[in-house]
This record gives C-alpha cells, sequence and structure tokens, in this order.
C-alpha cells in the first residue's frame, strides 16, 4: 500500500472420492472483498491511564506502518478465532487422512497446508522469529506437542513433534512470502498482527472510515490505537481496531468485532517481542532420528494421483474470491458484485452443481450433519439454496450450482442472487 493511498481413510475407493466430493463441495468461506479506506484525520488523544503520545492523525499512522523497515523479532503470539464454527482440528485431521494435500497415502500431518488451518478455531500461542525476508520460525504450542515450521533461505522445514513427521520444501512450496510478513505459510492463513493488518488496509476506498482513538500498552511496549469501520450498512463487520508501536510502526495487536455484537471473531496480539536480531539457531533443523520425512514434489505427485485440490488456503474447494477466472478445484467464472465491505463473491460451481446430499451417495453422514448443522433453506427470484452462517462471513449456495459469499449478511446475499438471476 502506497504511503498516501485511501485506505477467511477408510482405505476404500469409494470412501476416499466421497471425501473428495465433500471437499470440494466444503462451505466456502473466504473474506471477500473486505477494504480498508478513507483516513479521517482524526488525532490521537491519550485515554486516562494509557501512555501519554504526541498527536497523530490517521493518514500518519497510516504512513507509520507502510514505511516500517522492521525486519527483525521474536516473541510470542496470543491469537483466539472465533467463526462460531466448530473446531477445524479435527477437519484438518480427517483431510490429511482422505485425500487433501499432504493426505491420503504417503501424506503429512507436517504439511502446513493442512496444519495451518488448525489457526482458523480456537486460541493458540505461537512463537515467532523473523531475521530479514529469507529466514522465518513460527511454532504452534500446544499442551502435549509443537508444530515448527522454518524457512532459512530457499530451504523449508516443518516438524510435527506429535506424529514426529517432518516435511520439506524448497524455493516458496510452502507458501513462503506471502500473507504481507514473508513467512512460509499458506494463503488465507495469517499468523501475526502485521499480516492480518495489512490484509484490511491493502485494498482502501471510500467504503471505510480510519481515526485513531487513543493509546495502548501491548507487550510492554507503548502503541497507538487505529480504529477502522465499515460506512456502509449490511456489514458483518463491526470494527477492526490495529495497536500501532509508536515508535517502529509494527502492528502489535489486532481485533475484529463483528456487527452481531459478542466477543471478538479474530483477536491476535504480542505478549512478549523483542526487535533484537534473533539467534541464528532458530532458523536451523535437522528432522530427529526416526522421523518420517515428506518431500514437497512427493506430496504434490500423490496429490494429483488421489485426485485432491490443489492450493488450499483455510477452505478447500474455493478459489480465491474476486480473482476472476478459474479458483481452485476448477472453481471458475468468478465476479465480484458490489464494493467495499458489501462487496461478494459470486462463484459458479463446475456443471452447475448444486449442495451435494446424503441422499445422493455423495456426501459422508458425518458431512451432511456439518452442512445442516450450518445451513438454512432460503427461496427467491433466483429459485432455492442454503445459506452458511458464521459469525463473520456468510454463504448462499444455490440448487442451480452458484455461490454467492462475503462478509455479509444472509440478507444481502439473498438480493445479491435474485438480482444475477
Amino acid at each position: 500500500m502506497a504511503p498516501n493511498d485511501s485506505t477467511a481413510t477408510d482405505g476404500g475407493t469409494k470412501g476416499a472420492a466421497a471425501r473428495r466430493k465433500a471437499a470440494r463441495y466444503a462451505v466456502p468461506v473466504a473474506v471477500a472483498g473486505v477494504a480498508a479506506a478513507t483516513i479521517g484525520l482524526v488525532p490521537a488523544l491519550a485515554s486516562t491511564g494509557d501512555p501519554d503520545l504526541p498527536k497523530i492523525t490517521a493518514q500518519q499512522l497510516i504512513e507509520k506502518i507502510a514505511a516500517s523497515d522492521t525486519q527483525q523479532l521474536s516473541g510470542t503470539v496470543r491469537i483466539s478465532t472465533d467463526l462460531g464454527l466448530p473446531s477445524f482440528g479435527g477437519l484438518a485431521d480427517a483431510f490429511v487422512k482422505g485425500g487433501g494435500p499432504g493426505g491420503g497415502e504417503g501424506g503429512s500431518s507436517a504439511d502446513p497446508q493442512t496444519k495451518l488451518t488448525e489457526l482458523a478455531s480456537g486460541t493458540h500461542t505461537l512463537r515467532i522469529a523473523t531475521d530479514g525476508p529469507d529466514r522465518q520460525r513460527l511454532s504452534v504450542l500446544d499442551d502435549a506437542a509443537e508444530y515448527s515450521l522454518i524457512r532459512d533461505g530457499a530451504e523449508v522445514w516443518a516438524y510435527d513433534s506429535g506424529s514426529n513427521q517432518a516435511y520439506h520444501a524448497t524455493d516458496d512450496r510452502a507458501g513462503a512470502k506471502r500473507n504481507g510478513s514473508s513467512a512460509p505459510v499458506p494463503d488465507s492463513v495469517p499468523t501475526t498482527p502485521k499480516a492480518l493488518a495489512e490484509q484490511f488496509l491493502k485494498a482502501a476506498g471510500p467504503t471505510t472510515s480510519v481515526t485513531v482513538d487513543g493509546t495502548a500498552r501491548v507487550a510492554g511496549r507503548d502503541a497507538y490505537k487505529l480504529v477502522v469501520k465499515p460506512k456502509q450498512a449490511g456489514s458483518t463487520v463491526a470494527s477492526v481496531t490495529v495497536a500501532v508501536d509508536a515508535k517502529n510502526g509494527v502492528p502489535l495487536k489486532f481485533t475484529l468485532l463483528p456487527s452481531g455484537g459478542g466477543k471478538a471473531v479474530v483477536d491476535a496480539g504480542f505478549t512478549k517481542v523483542d526487535f533484537a536480531k534473533p539467534a541464528a539457531s532458530s532458523f536451523t533443523f535437522t528432522p530427529p532420528k526416526g522421523a518420517q520425512v515428506t518431500e514437497a514434489d512427493d506430496a504434490k505427485a500423490q496429490q494429483h494421483k488421489s485426485g485432491g485440490p490443489e492450493g488450499l488456503g483455510i477452505f478447500p474447494g474455493v478459489g480465491e474470491p474476486g480473482a476472476g477466472g478459474k479458483g481452485a478445484d476448477g472453481a471458475k467464472d468468478t465476479k465480484v458484485i458490489g464494493e467495499g465491505w458489501n462487496a461478494i463473491a459470486e462463484i459458479t460451481v463446475p456443471g452447475g452443481a448444486g449442495l451435494p446430499s446424503k441422499a445422493s451417495g455423495e456426501v459422508p453422514a458425518e458431512a451432511q450433519q456439518f452442512l445442516d448443522a450450518l445451513g438454512d433453506k432460503v427461496t427467491g427470484k433466483f429459485g432455492s439454496g442454503t445459506v452458511f452462517k458464521t459469525r463473520l462471513v456468510n454463504a448462499l449456495m444455490t440448487d442451480s450450482g452458484k455461490v454467492y459469499v462475503g462478509a455479509v449478511t444472509p440478507e444481502s446475499l439473498v438480493k445479491a442472487a435474485d438480482n444475477a438471476s
């Protein structure tokens, strides 16, 4: 973003095929068209008990974020995500066993494309370190195990201590240099406040107000609070607050509140941070004795053999909204309806197929139960379909094979489908 821009095994052949179909029709929940924009020149005023910092405008603060050249840091990040969905940990494990990326015969639980989907729900503690654009380490800490993702130049390693499995790739095949933070993680899985903030600030437009609302202390650092709010009605987002380090412009905390009320949908922030150069040993890795090592090229070959979808982000079977052309797993003719916070991605499912059902034999009973728990039947000029709801992103899949998805209300999706029919 320019400084002055305005500103989501059963081992049998039939079982594997059913799982692949279920993955293809998985609920398409991806944040579509969320933008941050018009700069409100409101000065920051220190609140009682918070740091007394010099006044700054939103324009100046966004320029400070854009100009930040901090490339060395280490610390601990706590991230909580509540989309109103069941935990994705079990779904990720099932996908590994069932033929998704890294899944099926020869798959690896250490594959970042599946392991990091767990960050889409629940509360997690991450330990991170970075030393320039080509050296990063990300560790997800659990009670009894640790998952680490390490990049050192062209070498990328991932290791799951719980299963003693490792995954090795070269260049950017594990998703390196993405999310605006050079972190070796899959698309759509931002793992730092900086990556989250940049997703909301990179596509600014006139549909958003951005102001500075006081100061705060985060991880022992003085920070300004940048508040982003939609001007449009109908968005599921109430506000986004980014705590920005007053000294170096690094986002330290990111909080997204839903318009429906309740606790934050996403709350990610440093609990500890150090801007000194991390130890070189942080970026070295040797597989432990007895570890099962999977090479990225071998996993990709197995993926083609099993017919699993490529390019998995958090949610399989759906391309990037707004990109146009073909999406993942063959989705085509993707276009965007509306703009700003109310933008809706319209995706045409290959073959014009609607949502599969248990009666058709295409969906396992467990997957059908999951879909039924989320979906509400709706009708309109477009015909009939099912709306899948979360606290942030909603999706309408019509029986004629079109998907409408965005960070908007279900009513907005139905209206978009009616207008497009």
